[in-house]
């Protein structure tokens, strides 16, 4: 039996994967036919499968598509070209992309406009970082670790840093350092790329750190914010494990042992409350690091068709009042768990 458990707070969806998810059910329920996604939607197992058993097709490439179409591009951003594609091909496209990952996408077109190489810090075949680099390939060079910094040889030409929003502190820091070392004409974006919440969740679990023997990380193994956790953890010197399902705790020791569990930020919260509940602590608390409070709107292209779609059913049945319309100004407090019930 665990000796004490604390639930980490933050943790699971963060605001752009709320976004996403929301979006994504809407596409279902406004559009009867199969709706088409790149990508997954968001980097879990669990909510990517719920998706595909309502007729949600994933697709990793625009040959995929079929002409005239329903097709969502997913949170983790999408290439220009690759977008530009996707309209042509489609009846009807949304983006979904995180706003947090468009920002990188504005940085990087503003410093390769300006004749700047951008030193891309990310995750080599990552959604996300795939997405960003097709922004301006010929400009944008990615590295993964301190050594790949080594590789780059810009001579005397202006150069910028971008960062995937998902990263690990420990991957990004050092990086930054020794670019800082290198470069004496680097330029940054004014604010860090690295995304609110991935930052939040990890220093969430460093302050919680001291108090715990291990902690376990609810999220899938595509994840990277998940990793993120883990690995900020382990660089502690402490255990950490990423778990999705009750059957990842088989092999983990966690007898009179001090336990926390957190969720990477596209991780459901029913899957944290059915492992809390399973492991039965002597003691638990609610550690709360942070509140967060962020909400990103649904895509402008879904907000107008659903606009679109409830003048039209007023006009054809006024006499029931049927106002999509007032559905997206509570959007806000309609949550991604929530939109998952309802399919």
């Amino acid at each position: 039996m665990v000796n004490k458990l604390y639930v980490v707070t933050p943790r699971g969806f963060c605001a752009g994967v709320e976004m996403a998810i929301k979006a994504l059910t809407w596409m279902l329920k406004i559009y009867d036919e199969p709706v088409y996604c790149y990508h997954e939607i968001v980097h879990n197992d669990w909510i990517v499968e719920k998706f595909k058993k309502k007729n949600v097709i994933f697709i990793e490439d625009t040959d995929e598509l079929p002409k005239d179409s329903i097709v969502m591009l997913s949170a983790h951003g999408t290439a220009p070209d690759i977008e530009k594609e996707f309209k042509n091909i489609s009846l009807t496209s949304v983006n979904s992309v995180c706003p947090l990952v468009t920002k990188v996408h504005h940085e990087a077109k503003k410093f390769s406009e300006s004749g700047k190489q951008i030193i891309y810090v990310g995750h080599k075949n990552h959604d996300e970082a795939i997405g960003a680099l097709g922004v301006s390939p010929e400009h944008m060079h990615l590295v993964e670790s301190v050594d790949d910094i080594k590789n780059i040889n810009f001579q005397d030409k202006e150069v910028a840093l971008l960062a995937q929003t998902t990263l690990a502190m420990s991957e990004w820091e050092p990086i930054l350092n020794k670019v800082k070392e290198d470069f004496d004409n680097l330029d940054l974006p004014r604010k860090s790329d690295l995304c609110y919440a991935t930052t939040n969740r990890q220093k969430a679990l460093i302050n919680i750190s001291s108090n715990v023997d291990i902690v376990l990380v609810v999220g899938s193994s595509t994840s990277s914010n998940t990793k993120a956790l883990v690995t900020t953890i382990k660089n502690l010197g402490k255990e950490a494990y990423r778990i999705e399902t009750l059957n990842d705790l088989e092999d983990i020791n966690l007898e009179s042992k001090d336990v926390a569990i957190t969720a990477g930020a596209s991780a459901p919260e029913h899957i944290v409350n059915e492992i809390s509940n399973f492991l039965k602590p002597e003691n638990f608390e609610y550690y709360i690091d942070t509140d967060e409070d962020e909400y990103f709107p649904l895509p402008k292209e879904l907000r107008a068709n659903i606009s679109s779609l409830s003048r039209l059913l007023v006009t054809m049945f006024p006499s029931n009042k049927i106002e999509a319309k007032n559905s997206i100004s509570k959007d806000k407090s309609w949550s991604a768990t929530e939109a998952l019930a309802s399919l």
